[in-house]
């Protein structure tokens, strides 16, 4: 999976590079400020692709003796970054168009300008979809950050495009700084998405609710045959799923017995959920202790 990703990251570092290069461009001929906060925002693109590069490749490490969960969290210092850079590009694009809202310039060839953005848009548009299919595919964090930011730099390059064809109609100079605000606005508010994403993987957060259900479904089935489950937990690291429950049984049954009916359970959540790492506590169901841990539970369904 980890070189995968990486390939991905690659595919976004070449585009980020393709993007700057056609706004600046676009830019450089039209003496757009929208065009510019475009152009800076792909700057962004270039290093959070770098980043998350990075991310990638340090998660892909197996665990160690520092490390016995592995470096999958590796992942959430990529999704940070690229958060707090949106909101540092977002905060370059306002400075920018605000003296330029003081200070009206006039826009220059505007047709090849435009096409040239509008080609930038078309790329970023085709490599967000490829990201966010493959992150979802994936489940990587950083190739979905990627992906949403690029998504929002699509949404912004409609908007800069928006603004100076209403200059072109209207020649109203003051609309292009004021398009250039309203990108700053929105790119101000997918960072702080990305970085409360961010916050919840690093508190551990629990697995989705479909994901959830699905493990409630298997252990439903082995509910009816007498075992009894509580205390279960789980949480995303990463691209990691991290489970664990305990598994109640007859007392009378042996080590043997309640190693089988654990490695069974396990096996069958692994099936439905890949990636996962399972853990189970056997205990028996006659022992008053064995009920005493209830209060780790975090379900009601179980």
């Amino acid at each position: 999976m980890s070189s995968r990703a990486r390939s991905y990251a690659y595919l976004s570092i070449f585009a980020a590079i393709a993007t700057i290069a056609l706004k600046l461009g676009a830019y450089r001929l039209t003496g757009s400020v929208g065009l510019l906060s475009d152009a800076i925002e792909s700057g962004v693109n270039l290093v959070a692709a770098l980043i998350a590069l990075w991310a990638l490749t340090y998660a892909a490490k197996p665990a160690d003796a520092e490390h016995a969960f592995g470096h999958s969290k590796a992942e959430y210092f990529s999704s940070a970054a690229e958060g707090a850079l949106i909101m540092l590009a977002a905060v370059s694009i306002a400075i920018e168009a605000w003296g330029r809202l003081l200070h009206p310039e006039p826009l220059t060839q505007i047709g090849l300008g435009l096409g040239l953005s509008l080609l930038a848009t078309a790329i970023n548009g085709i490599v967000a979809l490829v990201l966010l299919k493959a992150g979802r595919r994936l489940r990587s964090i950083t190739l979905r950050a990627d992906a949403h930011h690029l998504f929002t730099d699509v949404w912004t390059s409609g908007g800069v495009v928006l603004g100076i064809l209403l200059v072109q109609v209207t020649g109203a100079l003051v609309l292009d700084p004021i398009v250039a605000l309203v990108v700053a606005a929105n790119i101000v508010w997918a960072g702080l998405r990305l970085l409360r994403e961010t916050g919840a993987g690093l508190l551990d957060t629990a697995l989705p609710e479909d994901e959830r259900q699905a493990i409630a479904l298997i252990l439903s089935e082995y509910q009816r045959q007498g075992i009894q489950f509580h205390a279960l937990r789980t949480r995303i690291a990463g691209s990691r799923r991290f489970i664990s429950f305990h598994v109640l049984v007859p007392g009378s049954w042996t080590v043997q017995q309640g190693h089988e009916l654990c490695e069974e359970i396990e096996l069958a959540i692994e099936r439905v959920l890949p990636g996962s790492h399972v853990l189970t506590h056997l205990e028996p169901l006659e022992d008053p202790a064995s009920w005493k841990d209830q209060e780790l539970e975090r379900r009601t369904d179980i």
